[in-house]
């Protein structure tokens, strides 16, 4: 396991306890359309995976960090659930804050990160 998605699923058994969660793939995704999400994460083995498609891209336009996990089970798990579930968003952060401050600038793919370089080397 990667260590953002370990940072990930950290972040949300912190924000459990101290913040809050939305549990789901439509809480998830009202929680980025309404932009009250801090944090989005998806599970990988979600079938089938047209149900969790849009989540990355609409966090991607939202600029709020999205992080893979490889099973639906941990993501359950980490929300504190029985069940598996398809994503979690965070929508308070409590203790977590820092953590997913860690993970911002992980989220983003190297292709963006090489368009904020050449657009900051331009305004210069």
């Amino acid at each position: 396991m990667s260590e953002q998605t370990e940072r990930a699923l950290e972040a949300i058994e912190v924000a459990k306890n101290t913040g809050k969660l939305k549990k789901g793939t439509n809480e998830a995704t009202k929680a980025l359309e309404r932009g009250t999400a801090k944090l989005v994460v998806v599970a990988k083995d979600v079938t089938p995976p047209e149900i969790t498609m849009h989540i990355p891209i609409l966090a991607k336009e939202k600029g709020i960090p999205c992080v893979e996990v490889p099973t639906k089970e941990e993501l359950g798990a980490s929300a504190g659930i029985k069940v598996g579930t398809s994503a979690v968003a965070i929508i308070a952060e409590g203790d977590a804050k820092k953590i997913i401050a860690e993970l911002k600038p992980a989220a983003k793919k190297p292709e963006a990160q090489k368009e904020e370089k050449a657009a900051e080397t331009k305004k210069e």
